[in-house]
């Protein structure tokens, strides 16, 4: 039986509305849809739907809203108010709720629902085909928390993780491509977020950001999708420095699949994955370098990031669908890990994680 996965960052409901993707839709149809359109460089090339994540046994994901805001004069896509930022964010909510009337996806938000998502997994006698998706709400970048405030009430909606950046300047946090520290609100909202135990993301910040949160925040700490700076030596992946850090906090540290991530030979919309044989197995590379530092394979999993505004040209080139992460089975026990190093990677260190926090 193939085992469970947990995909602790996929960007569904922003597919969803601003590409427009029916994700209850085979993903074949969903690409069929697409095939004249060119308004995006990934149209006709997705690798996510909710079929294809019970087709990969990927039964629970991290799924993100996401609405950023950009200042007057930046290149960047992107709200023009935090107003508009935070209405984004609920139209993505009304999506996930859509999905639930749907019977497609499962909110969770506590321990109760995490192991009830769990046991429905678990249960042979029920189809995959017939189980929901079960989602742990983040939000990638805090510019849409108009203020510190609107934090409870995202918290009461259910939202467990949170970015401060995102890509650009940011007005909790600059982030990538950008240097400097937090900002006055950044500090504040990490305050906030620790009187309810909502998991700090250190995903995207900048390197000075990332030392101070990690000095002033005392609660839950994951970095949902980040390799390793030593293969691509850019500001968007850890640092040495870095993994130590999270690796002293418990931390868990998801791989992300998009090629300029994984390989520092790969510029976007300009390379090809195939003829660069950037493949799977390169991701292997990344959880190595972490594992030795560690000394173990418990900070190491999956936040694949797959359709995060890229599709399968910039995917590595034996991914078809997000269903493909199952092929990491025959690929770790190749690279000599343990079966239980394999469970740890596809979803127990990130259970192992949520339980603890939750606690």
């Amino acid at each position: 039986m193939r085992r469970f996965i947990l995909d602790a960052h996929l960007d569904l409901s922003m597919n969803a509305l601003e590409w427009n993707r029916d994700l209850t839709l085979p993903l074949k149809d969903i690409r069929q849809r697409e095939m004249n359109m060119s308004d995006k460089p990934d149209r006709g090339k997705g690798t996510v739907c909710l079929p294809e994540l019970r087709n990969g046994r990927i039964g629970i994901v991290v799924a993100t809203q996401l609405g950023r805001v950009t200042p007057y004069g930046s290149a960047l896509s992107g709200w023009h108010s935090p107003q508009q930022a935070w209405a984004m964010t609920q139209a993505q909510l009304a999506w996930y709720r859509e999905m639930e009337a749907l019977g497609e996806m499962t909110q969770i938000t506590n321990l109760e629902q995490l192991e009830a998502q769990l046991k429905l997994w678990n249960d042979e006698s029920i189809p995959d085909t017939d189980k929901s998706i079960g989602y742990i709400l983040s939000l990638e970048g805090a510019d849409s928390l108009v203020d510190v405030s609107y934090l409870q009430r995202a918290y009461e909606y259910g939202l467990r993780a949170v970015n401060l950046s995102h890509f650009g300047p940011g007005r909790y946090a600059p982030g990538t491509k950008t240097e400097g520290p937090l900002t006055a609100m950044g500090l504040e909202l990490l305050r906030e977020m620790g009187k309810l135990n909502i998991i700090l993301d250190t995903t995207h910040l900048t390197d000075q950001g990332f030392d101070q949160a990690l000095d002033f925040y005392e609660g839950p700490v994951w970095s949902s999708h980040h390799n390793v700076r030593k293969f691509v030596p850019n500001q968007r992946q850890l640092s040495d420095h870095q993994i130590k850090r999270l690796i002293e906090r418990g931390a868990v540290i998801g791989a992300m699949f998009d090629c300029w991530a994984m390989d520092i030979r790969f510029i976007d919309m300009v390379s090809d994955p195939w003829q660069l044989d950037i493949k799977l197995e390169k991701i292997v590379d990344h959880w190595d370098h972490i594992c030795q530092m560690a000394g173990n394979s418990h900070h190491v999993a999956i936040g694949s990031d797959l359709d995060g505004i890229f599709g399968t040209e910039q995917s590595p080139w034996d991914l078809n669908s997000v269903a493909d992460l199952q092929k990491f089975d025959e690929i770790l026990a190749k690279r000599g890990y343990s079966d239980t190093d394999i469970a740890n990677i596809f979803s127990e260190n990130w259970l192992r994680f949520l339980r603890r926090a939750w606690a």
